[in-house]
């Protein structure tokens, strides 16, 4: 399991160089994997997570901001908007990963790369998500 942290932690950058960048995606993995020495065996998940990311990433950010209606989208930290966003990718195209997985490496993530109160903004936000796509089919358990 550490392994697949590495790979998220991986994308955590590769998403964050993207949204600084705004870059060409592969150009970043590519540069990404070299220089950060990511293990051979995790670069097939980390480019799939990464290219979920970013291809979903205004679904994502409206599901967001529906979550989070107290909050000025604008001022949610930027990492923890990418956790959210790859946190849901797990969600939605990935349904090998079990979504508690998923929930506990970004609040995990979080506590390294984020604030002090992003890890319970994230569950909460992230248990709101994971509820409504179960009830309404969306999100499936395997």
């Amino acid at each position: 399991m550490q392994e697949r942290r590495k790979a998220r932690e991986f994308v955590l950058k590769a998403t964050y160089a993207f949204e600084i960048l705004d870059d060409n995606v592969d150009q970043i993995l590519d540069t990404l994997i070299v220089d950060l020495g990511l293990q051979e065996d995790l670069v097939p998940f980390a480019r799939k997570l990464t290219y979920s990311v970013v291809a979903h990433r205004k679904e994502f950010d409206e599901v967001i901001i529906h979550k989070s209606r107290n909050w000025d989208f604008d001022r949610i930290a930027l990492i923890d908007r990418l956790l959210l966003r790859m946190a849901m990718a797990e969600f939605y195209y990935f349904p090998d990963i079990p979504p508690k997985v998923s929930i506990s490496e970004a609040i995990e993530i979080a506590k390294v790369y984020s604030t002090d109160d992003s890890g319970s903004f994230i569950n909460g936000i992230l248990d709101a998500v994971l509820n409504e796509g179960l009830a309404s089919g969306r999100i499936v358990i395997a």
